[in-house]
């Protein structure tokens, strides 16, 4: 079997969400083969680590900037090149643009938003519902397999120091649409997905000014501050800050969730955390059924003072 898995990066590591697909590929013997796009993609200093047998970056022309369909084309010609089983990579919108056009170039099958996933033999899951519930997924045999997984939902393991495989380039042909600037987030903190620490806040903050409540508190963890899809509907802070189903899907070592009630569609999103910890003054909010750790009582008292404990430990 061979697997090309379409890796995102930052500052030149591999994002987790790509080592998460990297660990299911290896863990099914399969050859794997990479491709990247973008400043950079050519110079990843861990492609190494993972027993990554050849890959191809795309850092010129129109692969320069995001164009789903200039990374359509170019990953057509690496699978023309390669002619792999299956091609993963993770749930982002651009991802979500260029699999399914893909799929029909190649009459593949795409499946999106995996929480589960076994290459060898084939095993997957995906919500339904709201995450209500999951169902198993199948693909016949001898259909290619466009997949994406959601990011936080997989173990990632330990890599192994290992040769740096063979790089090679790729173009992707010239489209009618052209991106002309990327406008970047003005936070210095990490993007959510990639956070080890996150402190979300939801309605019981009473408005937008009290999240700077949140913010004192993540100061001294370098946590990054999320929120509710509530408080993001209100216009209270922006949609990069939404956790949940709509939103991103997270998995930290610890979340702190301040007066979040705790709706289906949040905890879709944050469910993987390792550690959570509620903050609500209502004891029956739905958030404590799933909390490591809850407190019943004022988050406007509680914020404060555990922001004072945390400076403490610096």
């Amino acid at each position: 079997m061979k697997v090309l898995i379409c890796l995102d990066f930052q500052d030149g590591h591999l994002k987790n969400s790509t080592q998460e697909l990297l660990t299911v590929a290896g863990a099914s013997g399969a050859e794997i083969i990479t491709v990247a796009f973008g400043n950079g993609a050519d110079k990843i200093s861990d492609l190494g680590d993972w027993g990554i047998q050849k890959h191809y970056a795309g850092t010129s022309g129109a692969l320069a900037k995001p164009s789903p369909e200039a990374y359509t084309d170019a990953i057509h010609k690496v699978l023309a090149s390669e002619n792999c089983d299956v091609v993963l990579g993770s749930s982002t919108t651009v991802n979500k643009d260029v699999f399914p056009r893909l799929a029909i170039r190649m009459d593949g099958a795409f499946i999106s938003d995996l929480t589960e996933l076994k290459l060898a033999p084939f095993a997957a899951r995906r919500p339904m519902y709201a995450g209500k519930c999951t169902a198993a997924v199948n693909i016949k045999d001898g259909v290619k397999k466009f997949l994406l997984v959601r990011p936080n939902q997989l173990t990632i393991s330990n890599p192994k120091k290992g040769r740096a495989p063979e790089v090679a380039t790729v173009d992707g042909a010239a489209t009618g649409t052209e991106l002309t600037d990327v406008a970047g987030g003005s936070t210095k903190t990490l993007d959510l997905t990639e956070a080890n620490i996150i402190i979300s806040g939801g309605r019981g903050l009473k408005e937008a000014d009290k999240f700077k409540l949140l913010y004192d508190m993540a100061e001294p963890l370098g946590a990054t501050v999320g929120a509710s899809r509530a408080v993001v509907d209100l216009g209270w802070v922006p949609h990069s800050m939404q956790v949940g189903q709509t939103g991103k899907t997270v998995a930290p070592s610890l979340y702190i969730a301040c007066g979040i009630s705790g709706a289906i569609q949040h905890i879709a999103g944050m469910s993987s955390s390792k550690v959570i910890v509620a903050i609500n003054t209502d004891e029956k909010a739905p958030i404590f059924q799933k909390s490591t750790y809850g407190i019943v009582g004022d988050i406007f008292e509680i914020a404060p003072a555990l922001t004072e404990e945390f400076k403490a430990l610096k």
